[in-house]
This record gives structure tokens, C-alpha cells and sequence, in this order.
């Protein structure tokens, strides 16, 4: 018996965010909604039975876990510079030695010792300065501590959470803007 795979693409530019299929044609599977902010270029998305693909951020629906989608430091950039909000996970001791410019401080994980041991209040403590449905970018050091900081806040019910790549060292790497 021949193994087969239903694959649907569709191209488009960030200016014309229609896709040229539509979220029932998959089995009714949710579709990424892209940002608006990003430049004008090509974006290509491939839905196949199993899982459902956008690159370059590599968001996936497995099963029922959700994982959040992930972006490059410059489209995190573009991304805050179109109103979204920066969630910096560092502990304080990083984050006062410099971040991005209007970066809220909620630590992920704390130094304890020679370790590091998950804040028990995280996400009481995102809800204190995020909704639900606010557009959060979720950056660290190098990207670890924001990934699973990201797939709490997603388990938790936000809904516009997106990881950082690399976090703050590509941020600066790349010369965007920070503030001490």
C-alpha cells in the first residue's frame, strides 16, 4: 500500500496577508495568523495532514500542545516597533545590565546557588502586566529560558506569544536598540 500525503502551499506577500487556501480545507486545523508589521517579502506556508509549518519561524500545531512560534531578532524588532510588548525572562541582575528599550522584567528562572530554579510565581506575575490577548515578545539571554517561559504562557491560555531567537546576545549582536 502506498503511503500518501495531502500537501496544500500558498505564497504571499505581508501586504496581501490572504492565504489561497482556506482554514477548512485541513481538517478545520487552526492557521497562523502573520504579524502586520513585518517587510514586504515572500512568506510560504505548507499545511500537510500531520502538521501545519510557517517558515522562517517553524510554529507547529503536534497534536494538541501548542508550541509558540519562534522569530528572528530583526522581525522581534519590527514586531515591538508595530506594538507589541517585550517580556525580558532574565533574572534581574541581567536584565539591569542592559535590555531592550521598554522591556518589562519578569524573571523565568532565579539564581539559587550555582543553579537556576523556576519562578513558582511566573505567570501571576505576567498577569499583572499582560492580558490574554496582548501581543508578547518573550526574549532571554540566548533563547532557552524564553522558549519555555513562551509554551507556559501558550498552556496557560495567551494567545499572542512569540519567542525570540537567540534573545538578548543576537539582539545586541545585531545592534538594535537597548537601554541600561
Amino acid at each position: 500500500m502506498e503511503a500518501k500525503s495531502v500537501v496544500s502551499s500558498a505564497i504571499f506577500t505581508s501586504s496581501s496577508l490572504t492565504p489561497a487556501f482556506r482554514a477548512n480545507d485541513i481538517n478545520k486545523r487552526k492557521l497562523l495568523l502573520l504579524p502586520l508589521a513585518i517587510n514586504p517579502k515572500r512568506w510560504s506556508i505548507g499545511v500537510n495532514q500531520r502538521s501545519f509549518r510557517f517558515r522562517p519561524t517553524m510554529a507547529s500545531l503536534r497534536g494538541n500542545l501548542e508550541v509558540p512560534t519562534s522569530v528572528p531578532v530583526r522581525v522581534a524588532h519590527e514586531l515591538l516597533l508595530a506594538g507589541h510588548r517585550y517580556l525580558d525572562v532574565r533574572t534581574p541582575e541581567e536584565f539591569s545590565a542592559g535590555h531592550v528599550v521598554g522591556a518589562i522584567n519578569i524573571p523565568y528562572m532565579y539564581k539559587v546557588g550555582s543553579g537556576m530554579s523556576k519562578n513558582p510565581k511566573f505567570l501571576e506575575q505576567v498577569s499583572q502586566h499582560f492580558g490574554k490577548y496582548d501581543e508578547i515578545l518573550v526574549g532571554c539571554q540566548l533563547g532557552k529560558r524564553s522558549m519555555m517561559a513562551a509554551t507556559d504562557l501558550v498552556a496557560a491560555g495567551y494567545t499572542g506569544v512569540t519567542d525570540i531567537a537567540g534573545g538578548y546576545a543576537a539582539w545586541t549582536q545585531n545592534k538594535l536598540p537597548t537601554e541600561i
